[in-house]
């Protein structure tokens, strides 16, 4: 019989529309969080601004500083038809950008996508929906153009995926640095700077890793046993300083599961022996996870890969039953949604 915490079709559960959130808690650090104490298997329904009152001086809460850019551009075909455009990097390989396209009919090499004076062609076929391109703008101007003409890629299950301007603000962390990604860590967007400085009255020390998100973070997983999935590969980098940080900290609660992934890519052997690099991670029930006590953390999509990485943690059928749980309090999901803490050692 076949371990059922390899099927992708265990980690499915069931979730009223209603339950996903349009808009993130105003202010943020008002919505729900769930606490999970794994040693004595104990929940408590709290409320996020209450973390510093819920974690212990000898914490270390670890963020990832990627910030958002407006990777969404509406355009169109020389013909007029119109076509929207995922830009998943604002650094050329070999002077080439990897992009997905949504439009109606074939994408063929040679192919033009005309978004005001930023103009798109096709060079050559990637991986799956992937295309790579030529751009007429690069650096600071492509960033520029990207900041006045972009949208914020909010999830397709967020709104239809069509943003505003209220998105800008809303799908960014309040800490985000290092411009490079096309999703927000999403369990950072419950911190605030009264919420910071809260943390720091009651010495709970921060690091920053950052880790840029690609779309394939939201590639669902479309092989039966999760074992045959392809994991999508992340670049990552940590600054001395916080490597530094990171080193000294006792026990350390990954904000969301781009920093889990940094920080089990860069543990080894009982230290933390890398600064920067890519990491195709691929984290789920069988896996020890050794560089973390605790993390914060979303709720996710069924059969995601997000789900098996928190699974990882404390099982997939605990985390199934939290999960039901939270439907039943009516916790807020996805990306604007509500907050999840376990803590394992307490």
């Amino acid at each position: 019989m076949e371990n059922p915490d390899l099927l992708t079709s265990s980690y499915d559960y069931e979730l009223d529309p209603s339950l996903i959130a349009a808009r993130p808690a105003n202010p943020r650090d008002e919505s729900k969080l769930l606490v999970y104490y794994a040693d004595s298997d104990r929940v408590e329904h709290r409320v996020f601004k209450e973390l510093p009152e819920i974690l212990q001086a000898e914490d270390q809460i670890v963020f990832n500083q990627s910030k958002v850019y407006p990777c969404r551009i509406l355009g169109q075909k020389p013909t007029g038809a119109k076509a929207e455009l995922f830009l998943l990097s604002l650094t050329p390989t070999e002077n080439l950008f990897p992009v997905m396209i949504k439009s109606n009919g074939k994408k063929n090499i040679g192919d033009k996508f005309l978004c005001g004076d930023l103009i798109f062609e096709i060079t050559k076929r990637g991986d799956e929906a992937v295309f790579w391109v030529s751009l007429n703008k690069s650096g600071a101007e492509l960033y520029d153009y990207l900041e006045e003409m972009g949208n914020i890629p909010i999830p397709p299950y967020i709104r239809q995926g069509k943003a505003d301007d209220q998105d800008k603000k809303d799908y960014q962390t309040i800490y985000a640095k290092n411009t490079g990604s096309v999703a927000a860590p999403t369990a950072g967007l419950h911190f605030t700077q009264d919420l910071f400085k809260r943390l720091d009255a009651r010495a709970i020390s921060r690091a920053f890793v950052t880790l840029h998100v690609g779309m394939g973070t939201f590639r669902p997983v479309q092989t039966d046993n999760i074992l045959e999935h392809k994991m999508h590969s992340e670049s990552f980098e940590v600054d001395a300083e916080n490597i530094k940080k990171i080193k000294q900290a006792k026990n350390r609660i990954a904000v969301g599961t781009t920093s889990l992934r940094v920080l089990e890519s860069i543990y080894n052997e009982g230290r933390f022996d890398r600064t920067q690099g890519d990491t195709d991670i691929f984290l789920y029930p069988g896996v020890e996870v050794k560089s973390i006590g605790g993390i914060i953390t979303n709720f996710h999509l069924p059969k995601s890969t997000l789900l098996m990485l928190v699974s990882s943690l404390v099982g997939r059928e605990k985390t199934l039953e939290l999960y039901k749980l939270a439907v039943e309090k009516r916790y807020r999901f996805y990306s604007y949604g509500d907050a999840m803490l376990i803590l394992r050692n307490r």
